[in-house]
């Protein structure tokens, strides 16, 4: 099976073209067409996002199919990010999807981006299969979760206030740094000491137990006030803020690593996968493998490119979906939020 994909949830335009099974599946071509619009808004502004989409989503397209060497006649389905996002974006998406769809005589997929982010690291590392534990963070997501085979997805934790990804930014931009600031603030923190602001980790602590409501949720709206709390306080700011960085990164990652490594020693889970945009971040990654090492679990994360939102994930997830016979209706719309497919609450 060939299919072409397209992800617009957020600010990223992608298309992509992929062949193969789900069990192993061929990335033939990926374009991702960043807006770089939003820098100057310190985020991102939805109506803007709308409209750089339209003005994108054709020529993206058509460069997807013309760098895997196809034409739409060679295309066997459609897929498209429909759920969660921004409304506006989205429906680019599914718009020109479904109507392309019908168009060439098509069917279409609808594909949740979460589900995506936790395909894209099979793309790269054909081990990063079933059952694992799966951290998903994002600058609009953080989940923790038991996946004990595709299309079964048991939500053991979430944040309750901030993602990661957005934890990130917002204390970037309390340290001044360049939006999006999850980039800039890691930079910054590799020249920081680690011992000159030890913030307190949230959400964690030793008296925790399974079954506690808290025990594999987190929360970062505390700590990003301690990141403005210290700025307010430092005598001279600009030497301060890599140390500020630094603090603020580990006990960020700390908590993200003893929630992930608590979910696979109580599943009995030796594989850890990541997905999301914050699953760029090094320190992250080194973090979690030096971790999981100690209870004998592989830890798999994608690269930066398909880290990032991107269609080659959508068409992962799509190529799942398809085998067991899904497609969507002619009726298929956007959501801003929705849950994954198949997936439950742990009790």
């Amino acid at each position: 099976m060939r299919l072409l994909a397209l992800e617009t949830s957020c600010d990223e335009t992608s298309a992509a073209v992929l062949s193969g099974t789900s069990a192993a599946p061929a990335l033939e071509s990926l374009v991702i067409l960043s807006q770089d619009v939003h820098t100057v808004f310190g985020g991102v502004v939805p109506e803007i996002a709308s409209r750089e989409h339209l003005t994108a989503v054709v020529p993206v397209v058509e460069r997807a199919l013309a760098d895997a060497k196809v034409s739409l006649a060679d295309i066997d389905a459609i897929a498209v990010t429909h759920a969660p996002g921004l409304v506006g974006a989205l429906l680019v998406g599914v718009s020109y999807a479904k109507a392309l769809a019908t168009a060439a005589g098509k069917p279409v997929i609808g594909v949740h981006h979460m589900e995506g982010h936790l395909f894209a690291t099979v793309l790269e590392h054909a081990d990063a299969t079933p059952p694992f534990t799966a951290l998903l963070v994002s600058g609009g997501h953080t989940l923790l979760l038991d996946v004990e085979a595709w299309g079964s997805y048991r939500l053991l934790g979430r944040t309750r206030d901030d993602a990661a990804g957005e934890a990130f930014d917002k204390a970037a931009k309390l340290l001044g740094l360049p939006y999006p600031g999850g980039r800039h603030l890691e930079q910054l923190a590799r020249s920081g000491d680690p011992k000159r602001h030890r913030f307190t980790k949230p959400m964690l602590n030793a008296g925790q137990k399974p079954g506690d409501v808290d025990y594999y949720d987190v929360s970062f709206s505390g700590l990003k006030t301690a990141v403005l709390l210290a700025t307010q306080q430092a005598v001279d700011l600009e030497a301060e803020k890599p140390h500020i960085a630094r603090g603020f990164q580990d006990a960020l990652i700390g908590t993200l690593v003893a929630k992930t490594i608590r979910a696979a020693k109580a599943h009995g889970r030796t594989k850890i996968v990541l997905g999301g945009g914050v699953a760029c971040n090094g320190a992250l990654v080194d973090a979690m493998r030096a971790e999981g090492k100690k209870i004998g679990a592989e830890v798999f994360a994608p690269t930066p490119r398909l880290a990032t939102d991107n269609a080659a994930m959508i068409g992962a997830a799509a190529l799942f979906r398809l085998e067991r016979g899904e497609r969507s209706e002619a009726t298929l719309n956007a959501h801003s939020a929705m849950p994954i497919p198949g997936m439950t609450t742990a009790s």
